[in-house]
């Protein structure tokens, strides 16, 4: 098993930067990729950045290229997603996920889950 405790998540004006953190604790393997998605109320959880453990590769969804950046800490087993210029539509819940296999859109292929930080960007 693999705990994620997310954290770094609260209110900012718009144009204003957060970081968020994600813990790792509990079984840990030689390589998995980590994923930040979020939801949105009303909306469908949607994917955000991922970063890969072993060689840090990382990938962003279009809505946060150029803003956002995820990177890992691999002494502290913490991943960051360091999120800059904010807007009000990035106002959601942002969840840490780890897929044991590669680097996956969609939240149906994690294998584990965060319980996720409320992130709200004001206008």
């Amino acid at each position: 098993q693999v705990q994620l405790v997310e954290s770094g998540g609260g209110l900012v004006q718009a144009g204003g930067s957060l970081r968020l953190s994600c813990a790792a604790s509990g079984r840990t393997f030689s390589s998995y990729v980590t994923h930040w998605f979020r939801q949105a109320p009303g909306k469908e959880r949607e994917f955000v950045a991922a970063i890969t453990w072993s060689s840090g590769n990382t990938y962003y969804a279009d809505s946060g290229k150029g803003r956002f950046t995820i990177s890992r800490d691999n002494a502290k087993n913490t991943v960051y997603l360091q999120m800059n210029s904010l807007k009000p539509e990035d106002t959601a819940v942002y969840y840490c996920a780890v897929s044991l296999s590669s680097i996956i859109l969609t939240p149906r292929g994690m294998d584990y889950w965060g319980k996720g930080t409320l992130v709200t960007v004001s206008s």
